[in-house]
C-alpha cells in the first residue's frame, strides 16, 4: 500500500469538461410531448441524491428533433444553471433536458463522469459565488472558465471517484427498499381494508383517529442566538431536505412543534404530501400538519392519510386560487374503517415492522450521507490521499 506519488496540477474546470446547453419543444405542439423520452427541468432532479432515474414530463423523436434540447446518455451529468443554481444528479437512462440546465461529460483521458460529478458537487459554492445574479441567479459556460481547480492524476481520481460512490450507492440502495417497503405497504393496506374489507367494522373520521397539529408561523419566532435555534419545515423541505438556505426559528417554542426523524408529516397546501419526515430536527411551519394518535399505532394513521391522498389532491385543485390547500372539514369528511382491536394487533404485526424498517433506512441514510459530506472537500482537496 502506498500514497499516490504524482503530483495534482491546476486547471480550468471548463478544461476537463464538455458542456452542452438544453432547449424546450414547443409547449403548443402536441406531437412534441408526451413521448418515450424522459425530459428533465430541475424539479427532477433537486433532491440532493445522486442518480435521477424519472421525469416529471416527456417528450417525443419529433419534439427532439424539432428543438434546441439534446439527448444525454447514462452516466451523464445534469446541473441546474438558472434559479435554484447548482442542483446535481447523474443520469440513470439517456435523457433529454430544457434551458435551465447543463449537460456535462468528462473529456476522455482527463477524467470521468463520476469525478466531475463530486467534483462539481465541491464546487457548487464556488458556481454560486460568480453566478451571474438580476432577478434570478445564472451560471454560464463563461462561469465554469472561472473556476480552478487542483486536478489529481487519472488514477487517484477514480480511487476517489469509487469512494464516494460507495457511499451513495448504498444511500440509492436504501432508497429504493424504502420504495419497496412503501409499495409492499399499500398493496397490503389495500387488501385488509379495500379487498377484503370486514363490512360490519366500524368508521370513524380521519380527524378523530389521529391529532392533526398546525405549525407555527415560525417568522414570529426567530433565532435569539446562534445555538438555540432549529431549521424550519417548510412545503419545500419535504422533497429536497433541509438545507443551507433554510430558515431558522428560535427552540423556545412548544415541544409539540418540534419535528423529529420518523414523526409523519402533511403538506395541507400546495404541494399536498404525506410522508414520514427522514431529515434532521426542525420545527414545524405553517402549512403543514404534524400527525399523531393516542389510539391508534403510526402505521394505521400513516397509510391511512396516504390512502385518502388522492382525493385530498382534488380537492385543493377544486379550492385553489393562487394555492390549492383542504380544509379540516375535509379530514372530517374522510373516512377510516375501524377493524376490533384483536384484527388491529395481528395486521400491527405485519405493518410495524415495514415502517420501522423504513424509519431506519432513513436513519442509516442520514448517517451515511454525513459520512460523504465529512469526506467529499477532504479528498478534493487532497487533504486525504487514497492508497493502492
Amino acid at each position: 500500500m502506498s500514497f499516490y506519488e504524482s503530483k495534482w496540477g491546476e486547471v480550468k474546470l471548463s478544461s476537463i469538461i464538455d458542456i452542452i446547453g438544453g432547449g424546450t419543444p414547443k409547449t403548443r405542439v402536441k406531437e412534441y410531448w408526451n413521448g418515450n423520452i424522459p425530459w428533465l427541468s430541475v424539479v427532477d432532479f433537486n433532491s440532493g441524491r445522486k442518480y435521477v432515474s424519472s421525469t416529471e414530463k416527456t417528450i417525443t423523436e419529433k419534439g427532439l428533433k424539432e428543438s434546441s434540447t439534446k439527448l444525454l446518455n447514462k452516466g451523464d451529468i445534469i446541473i441546474s444553471a438558472r434559479g435554484t443554481v447548482g442542483a446535481l444528479a447523474m443520469l440513470s437512462l439517456p435523457m433529454a433536458f430544457n434551458q435551465s440546465c447543463y449537460g456535462i461529460k468528462a473529456k476522455d483521458n482527463l477524467t470521468t463522469n463520476d469525478y466531475v460529478f463530486y467534483l462539481l458537487k465541491d464546487t457548487v459554492s464556488n458556481l454560486l459565488q460568480i453566478s451571474h445574479g438580476g432577478v434570478f441567479d445564472t451560471i454560464t459556460k463563461q462561469t465554469f472558465d472561472e473556476i480552478k481547480i487542483n486536478l489529481p492524476p487519472l488514477p487517484e481520481q477514480k480511487a476517489i471517484a469509487n469512494t464516494l460512490s460507495s457511499l451513495d450507492n448504498k444511500i440509492d440502495l436504501l432508497h429504493r427498499q424504502n420504495k419497496t417497503l412503501e409499495g409492499l405497504s399499500k398493496a397490503l393496506f389495500r387488501q385488509f381494508f379495500v379487498e377484503e374489507i370486514n363490512e360490519e367494522w366500524e368508521e370513524e373520521s380521519l380527524s378523530s383517529i389521529a391529532y392533526f397539529l398546525n405549525g407555527l408561523a415560525c417568522q414570529k419566532f426567530p433565532p435569539k442566538n446562534e445555538i438555540d435555534k432549529l431549521p424550519v419545515l417548510k412545503i419545500k423541505d419535504l422533497k429536497s431536505g433541509i438545507s443551507d438556505s433554510s430558515d431558522f426559528a428560535s427552540t423556545e417554542v412548544n415541544e409539540k412543534y418540534l419535528v423529529q426523524n420518523g414523526d409523519v408529516i402533511f403538506s395541507w397546501s400546495a404541494s399536498l404530501v404525506v410522508k414520514i419526515w427522514d431529515g434532521e430536527d426542525c420545527i414545524l411551519n405553517q402549512h403543514l400538519f404534524k400527525v399523531t394518535s393516542e389510539r391508534f399505532p403510526k402505521w394505521f394513521y400513516y397509510l391511512w392519510s396516504k390512502y385518502h391522498l388522492d382525493m385530498f389532491i382534488a380537492i385543493a385543485k377544486a379550492h385553489a386560487t393562487t394555492m390549492g390547500h383542504i380544509k379540516r372539514g375535509d379530514l372530517d369528511d374522510a373516512m377510516v374503517i375501524i377493524p376490533p382491536p384483536s384484527e388491529l394487533a395481528k395486521m400491527s404485526k405485519t405493518f410495524t415492522p415495514l415502517i420501522d424498517k423504513i424509519i431506519a433506512n432513513n436513519q442509516q441514510i442520514k448517517q451515511v450521507e454525513k459520512l460523504r459530506d465529512t469526506l467529499l472537500p477532504k479528498l478534493m482537496s487532497g487533504e486525504v490521499r487514497m492508497q493502492l
